[in-house]
């Protein structure tokens, strides 16, 4: 075991704060490596402040991790000292259900691992990327194939919001000819646009915000809806092959089910803290139209998302922060201050613990 520094919350009502933890000493297919970058999720916040009602504490959240290899097992054999390497949500599943077999651990039917808060189904606590170094197995390690010359801060959120939503758009066989709204232009809104666009597909970016107009053209979107206007929304009627709804606030889910096509499927990746209002089942009969929801992917999946993401030049993008700001982001994230993701550089914490 070695003691490791991190910031964890306590309880849901502090503030997170510097904390030491212990990791396991690295088994024969263990991969360890130093953080450099942990992206800021949602997911952290809920966790941190309890909102699910499930939160372990102390909890280190953090699910975005690029790093570098510092250590391997004896029976690793795709990591060496050195590398770069990422870790996403998970760092373990049963490996022996039907989901597992056929590479989607995310589905795990006995609960996978998260990377922070334990198992699924309740289980000894895991801490997660708000630290300084991490032990996984190396199953769950993912290859970072954008080169070092990459932005590697801004690979680091493709660990969560670039997979999932990479993994519904995939899923749903979305590319040239479909035509696929995403709505909202946030964490996840943003990389769904850039990785829809770069399969081909004609995007169509549906906001609250006037002046995101201009940001989801640059970003890759056709056209921009502003879903407040019922005229814009409108044109957009009986037209859409596929929807990705990433908005994790509560609200009309008809709105935007009007708007496919017979046979269209929208795909909810937002996790409300409160339920959304009931859908209307005539708006799904009439047209066999289809809602349904996605998590993130499986590990395979998640390292062609990398691959294909470094292949196409997509990263996240991205404000810097130091590990002491923590605190302050969150509740700039809570009223949508951040273009489009926080990135915590892992060297501020580095040098807070060196100066303790």
């Amino acid at each position: 075991m070695s003691k490791t520094y991190s910031y964890a919350a306590q309880n849901p009502n502090d503030a997170l704060k510097p904390f030491q933890i212990e990791r396991r000493t690295p088994g024969a297919d263990d991969v360890q490596m130093d953080i450099l970058y942990c992206g800021v999720c949602h997911s952290d916040l809920h966790t941190a402040r309890n909102e699910w009602n499930n939160t372990l504490y102390p909890s280190v959240p953090g699910h975005e991790i690029v790093g570098r290899v510092t250590a391997v097992g004896a029976a690793v054999k795709h990591f060496k000292v050195g590398d770069l390497a990422g870790v996403g949500c998970m760092v373990d599943s049963c490996q022996h259900c039907a989901s597992c077999a056929e590479g989607e651990e995310q589905y795990c039917e006995n609960g996978f691992t998260g990377t922070y808060n334990g198992p699924v189904f309740g289980g000894e606590n895991t801490f997660g990327g708000y630290s300084d170094n991490i032990v996984v197995k190396e199953k769950f390690v993912l290859r970072i194939t954008h080169g070092e010359d990459a932005n590697l801060a801004a690979v680091a959120p493709l660990l969560c919001a670039g997979i999932t939503t990479y993994s519904p758009l995939h899923h749903w066989n979305v590319g040239p000819g479909k035509k696929v709204g995403v709505v909202g232009l946030g964490g996840l809104g943003h990389m769904a646009v850039k990785i829809a666009h770069a399969m081909g597909a004609h995007v169509v970016l549906f906001t609250t915000s006037p002046n995101k107009r201009e940001d989801g053209l640059r970003l890759g979107a056709d056209e921009v809806i502003v879903s407040k206007n019922p005229d814009e929304m409108a044109t957009q009627a009986n037209r859409l092959d596929f929807i990705l709804n990433t908005v994790a606030a509560p609200h009309d889910l008809d709105a935007f089910l009007n708007l496919l096509k017979r046979d269209g499927t929208m795909t909810l990746v937002g996790a409300p803290d409160h339920p959304h209002p009931s859908p209307s089942v005539f708006n799904l009969i009439f047209k066999r139209r289809s809602l349904a929801g996605s998590l993130i992917g499986g590990i395979q999946e998640t390292q062609e998302m990398l691959d294909f993401c470094a292949k196409h030049g997509i990263v996240s993008d991205i404000e810097m922060i130091a590990m002491r700001d923590i605190n302050g982001a969150y509740e700039r994230m809570l009223k949508g201050d951040v273009k489009y993701r926080f990135v915590i550089d892992m060297a501020t914490l580095k040098e807070q613990a060196s100066a303790a």
